[in-house]
């Protein structure tokens, strides 16, 4: 380790899409040593279906670090993987585990090999970069829930891990508002942006870091984005169809039929207007695509037929025509209309 900053940590990392790939780049670029990076496996994508691994086993590879992929840590799920994973860890003779966005269960057995960085506040092994202002959203979803629920504000906080689902004490948080067209995909790229500069900033400082618990007051959970989800039910406020296209932007999407076509959603303005019509149907075709909901006017603004690509509703309806009085259909298994 001759040559590098005093402040070097030697530091396992788990993550696996880009939000992730932020800050295992920021923390190799600050000198750090990851002598091993934990990635989930790659998966089916394309037309060819072909493997394509995530952004920090691409990333890993390019800078020539050693990656596990196992598709288990648990030894209830695979225990031989659980052991190899375990063991490869123990040799690599970290002091520090980082976890960003890895989407794999991590069991204490691992959470417990790192040798720890001594703090104010004792000991501390493993550290979560999670993307909200816990414990506000805990879980797998917390970018595209916040913004589905009508957060104004989210953000970034460091955890100490725990094996509970986000529970860990807290040892950093910061956050930024949530802009009025931010999409899952770009409020990520810059919750990103701030994770990567927090952990950098915190991994300078190791020996100042106090861990404070998690209030017991305002706990959310985020549960994973279900297709079943993606389904436009129309008897819902036109705010909340709203706020869930762009919770569901780049990931699964939102989507509805019109007159038997299946085509997805993509954005959409609020007309605060009372629509007079049932909800679902078409009123204007002029300026975008209105239609009425359960309360006031949502004009599509961007779809995309099946197999098609995504464009603009001037775009879409010179291609394919659709005249006030069309209906969308509602969704067979929706939720309560609000």
């Amino acid at each position: 380790m001759t040559g590098l900053p005093a402040s070097t940590l030697r530091i396992a990392f788990a993550g696996t899409p880009a939000f992730a790939a932020c800050a295992l780049e920021a923390i190799l670029d600050a000198g750090h040593v990851v002598p091993l990076v934990f990635a989930q496996p790659g998966r089916p994508a394309g037309r060819g279906m072909r493997l394509q691994a995530g952004a920090v086993a691409e990333l890993a590879a390019a800078r020539g670090l050693t990656i596990l992929t196992p598709a288990a840590l648990r030894p209830q799920r695979d225990p031989r993987q659980a052991q190899e994973s375990l063991q490869r860890l123990r040799d690599a003779g970290v002091e520090l585990l980082v976890v960003a966005a890895y989407g794999l269960i991590l069991p204490q057995a691992l959470l417990d090999v790192p040798s720890g960085v001594v703090s104010g506040g004792g000991r501390i092994g493993a550290v979560n970069i999670h993307a909200s202002l816990l414990p506000r959203w805990r879980g797998a979803a917390p970018v595209a829930r916040a913004i589905e629920a009508g957060d104004e504000r989210t953000g970034i906080t460091l955890m100490q891990m725990q094996a509970g689902l986000d529970t860990g004490p807290m040892l950093a948080c910061e956050s930024l508002a949530i802009g009025p067209d931010d999409t899952a995909g770009r409020l990520t790229q810059r919750l990103a942006q701030l994770g990567a500069r927090m952990i950098v900033a915190a991994l300078a400082q190791p020996s100042t870091w106090h861990a404070r618990p998690q209030p017991d007051e305002g706990i959310t959970y985020a549960r994973k984005l279900g297709r079943d989800e993606a389904w436009i039910d129309w008897r819902e406020p036109a705010q909340v169809l709203e706020r869930r296209m762009r919770a569901f932007d780049p990931e699964p999407g939102t989507c509805g039929r019109l007159e038997g076509s299946l085509i997805k959603l993509w954005s959409a303005r609020v007309v605060e207007r009372d629509a007079g019509a049932e909800p679902g149907l078409v009123l204007w075709t002029d300026q975008g695509l209105g239609v009425a909901c359960g309360r006031h006017v949502l004009q599509i603004e961007e779809l995309q037929k099946a197999g098609g690509r995504r464009m603009s509703a001037r775009a879409f309806l010179s291609g394919s025509p659709v005249r006030p009085g069309a209906r969308w259909e509602q969704p067979q298994s929706s939720r309560a209309a609000r």
